[in-house]
């Protein structure tokens, strides 16, 4: 049983950094559309995820994820005060949210104009979340174009109010979790952090 585990935590973790790293090394077809003053990674490996703030029963999903594919990653999300760095996948269904973030269907995709809207549970890659702050900045990798977004606005509603992810004409950020971060069984609240691209 402990080889088990141990070797699911060895497979999740490679499966982790063989995402973020498809992002820093562009694609062949890609690399001649990427400006060479496009803002570059550095070379390093890539962490795995900090699961430190993870609930018991989601680093579970996420080893049962790492098993299934889930498609080449949109972008990466970076919050750098947060020491947060995970995949941004296509979708919200379960299996996308436990192996990275997802993008919410009928946004703006990552590099486009428009609201991006990015979904995460609370008791895993957003648990962190409840440490951000007005003024942070909020990175969004492809290849090798960085799009950096600072916090505007935190504030937290009910899971009907769908006004956060209306469509802009600027370009805008809306990251989404559950809300209480803390709570036993479905949480009754969204906590919301909306973001504006730096100019």
């Amino acid at each position: 049983m402990l080889a088990f585990y141990g070797a699911a935590r060895i497979h999740s973790a490679i499966t982790f950094r063989a995402a973020v790293r498809s992002l820093k090394e562009p694609r062949p077809a890609e690399a001649a559309k990427i400006p060479e003053t496009a803002a570059a990674l550095p070379d390093d490996s890539s962490p795995a995820a900090d699961q430190s703030l993870w609930s018991e029963e989601r680093i579970k999903a996420y080893q049962r994820s790492t098993i299934r594919q889930t498609g080449t990653p949109l972008a990466l999300l970076r919050i750098p005060k947060l020491r947060l760095e995970v995949p941004i996948l296509e979708g919200t269904d379960a299996v996308t949210l436990n192996s990275g973030v997802g993008r919410i269907a009928g946004t703006a995709l990552p590099g486009q104009r428009g609201n991006i809207g990015i979904a995460g549970h609370r008791d895993g890659f957003f648990r962190s979340l409840k440490d951000i702050n007005n003024g942070d900045a909020i990175l969004l990798i492809t290849g090798k174009h960085t799009d950096t977004y600072i916090v505007d606005k935190i504030h937290i509603t009910s899971p009907h109010d769908v006004s956060v992810l209306r469509p802009s004409v600027h370009s805008e950020l809306t990251l989404v979790t559950c809300y209480p971060f803390y709570f036993f069984g479905p949480a009754p609240k969204r906590f919301i952090v909306q973001a504006s691209l730096k100019q």
